[in-house]
């Protein structure tokens, strides 16, 4: 027994009385196993008690190998993704008055319709593809597949085409809020999963760079009116999405150069290849000069995991199938407090996936509103208001990261809960702006404020889910948030977007984010993700 004890592992800073026997091997006892009851987060919920106990292994190597400068980078390179997505979700918005001006469109909301179709779309492939065909496969070509038809919607020669080539492009940038936070918390430390909360400050900086063009090309190159707006005196929007696909471009580039990166070690266990998710953690422990003790003894010990691509001959059958994804699906539910969990967290991005457009992707609108009905007409100081605003939505993830680690504000779970409530404090007080100022200071406040929760959102979506469905769960969570956005164009479209009732909608929506939030089974905070 003591030889089997042995190979299974012990850690000191855990002391156990119970066991579990390897369901491959009754005759198996692996004493560290059951310590996934204890510190991981879906400890006991696991129905794969012989998965768990690997995971339980795996942890204990990462924490083990520590924070590594090859940390540091996944932290830039996923962050991309998450800059790329609030990137292209914005332009469009930004550009779509110019637009609509040279275009003459039946439908002023069609190009708003088409980045969240293909979100939508982007989302739902990549997110199945990552649990089916494997994380790096989109974490490698999304960006560069974002970039080419970014550069390509600048040369649109109608609103058609412009609408299609938005759709492609966010296709590509759909997939990475699926991936960036699933990868980047597959390697990371369990004291340092806090950081996912802060990764999302790369969203404020895509957010502030879009502004940014939008200020340097929009107020010099654009026409006034649809009256005198042609192809030669109105190509402010086009210089916006010529620039903002070069700066894609680049940072698809550098996904690929500055870091090779491997499957996750976590995607290769649910897989079988215990032997390949062990030489990933040897050869980063090798490369930082840090410790890793596990052995494939010690993986080998807890049983054998089913592999599920595999057909009689042993052949890959890695494919997007009704039968994948349903096992994907039942994963997800597989305890009444996992499926609770899940649905809950579901909701939430179903909530901010209405209640962030109607704020964010009109921001212009409201801006202009105000702004003239303050006297101040000018573009350029529109788009200044607004890069600013985005440079204000940067801190608010910086905030939540901090306040998320802390005992002080319930983790996770609090976090959330104070960031909604604030939000929707700012978000009644901005229905009474009355100066150019206040203009300036709500949206700001709102900004920030609204960062706090939706940061802390995309962190804990994948903390709560199991490794082996994490793909599916993110995929579908922001799946529902594109379906929403969609509604929300629908919404712009046939309401008056320059009156405050969708401020107070919006405002109601953070009331409900917070008591959904209160009512979350998991908490994160103290724990290890599966």
């Amino acid at each position: 027994m003591m030889d089997v004890e042995a190979a299974a592992g012990t850690t000191a800073a855990t002391s156990l009385d119970g066991k579990i026997k390897s369901p491959s091997n009754p005759s198996l006892v692996d004493d560290r196993s059951i310590d996934h009851g204890e510190n991981d987060l879906l400890g006991g919920e696991n129905v794969d008690q012989v998965l768990a106990a690997k995971m339980v292994l795996v942890n204990d190597a990462i924490d083990e190998i520590g924070f590594t400068p090859t940390h540091w980078k996944l932290f830039c390179l996923n962050g991309f993704g998450y800059a790329v997505d609030s990137l292209i979700l914005l332009i469009q918005s930004i550009i779509s008055t110019q637009a609509r001006y040279e275009f003459h469109p039946g439908y002023s909301t069609g190009l708003t319709i088409a980045v969240y179709v293909g979100m939508l779309v982007g989302a739902i492939f990549w997110g199945f593809s990552a649990d089916i065909i494997g994380r790096r496969f989109a974490f490698n070509v999304s960006l560069f597949v974002s970039s080419i038809f970014t550069v390509v919607a600048g040369a649109s020669p109608n609103w058609i085409v412009l609408a299609l080539f938005i759709c492609l492009s966010a296709f590509g940038a759909g997939g990475n809020l699926v991936l960036d936070t699933t990868v980047f918390l597959e390697y990371l430390p369990s004291k340092n999963q806090w950081l996912l909360t802060l990764m999302a400050a790369w969203w404020g900086l895509g957010q502030l760079i879009a502004g940014l063009f939008a200020w340097a090309f929009l107020p010099n190159y654009s026409c006034s009116g649809p009256s005198d707006c042609t192809y030669d005196n109105n190509k402010g929007w086009r210089y916006v999405w010529y620039t903002s696909g070069a700066f894609v471009f680049l940072l698809s580039i550098l996904r690929i150069t500055i870091i090779r990166l491997e499957e996750t070690p976590k995607f290769l266990l649910s897989e079988g290849k215990d032997d390949e998710a062990l030489r990933v953690l040897s050869n980063i422990a090798k490369k930082h000069n840090r410790p890793c003790s596990l052995t494939l003894e010690r993986l080998q010990a807890c049983g054998t995991t089913t592999k599920r691509n595999t057909d009689a001959t042993g052949l890959s059958q890695r494919l997007i199938s009704p039968r994948e994804v349903g096992y994907h699906f039942k994963g997800l539910y597989a305890t009444r407090k996992m499926g609770l969990s899940t649905s809950l967290v579901w909701f939430s991005w179903l909530l901010i996936g209405l209640a962030y457009p109607l704020y964010n992707v009109f921001l212009p609108t409201y801006l202009a509103s105000r702004g003239a009905s303050f006297g101040q007409t000018s573009q350029y100081i529109t788009w200044r208001n607004y890069a600013i605003n985005n440079t204000c939505g940067i801190f608010g993830p910086v905030l939540a990261g901090f306040m998320c680690r802390s005992p002080w504000f319930w983790g996770r779970r609090g976090t959330m809960i104070i960031g909604a409530l604030v939000t929707m404090v700012f978000f009644f007080c901005y229905t009474q702006v009355r100066t150019a100022s206040q203009n300036v200071g709500f949206t700001c406040a709102i900004s920030f404020c609204l960062n706090i929760y939706y940061g802390t959102l995309y962190a804990y979506t994948p903390e709560v889910f199991p490794s082996a469905h994490r793909g599916t769960g993110n995929g579908v969570a922001i799946g529902l948030n594109r379906i929403m956005g969609i509604v929300s164009a629908v919404v712009g479209e046939a309401a008056n977007t320059n009156t405050p009732v969708p401020i107070y909608i919006c405002a109601c929506l953070y009331i409900v984010m917070a008591i959904v939030s209160a009512i979350l089974p998991f908490e994160p905070f103290g724990r290890r993700s599966s």
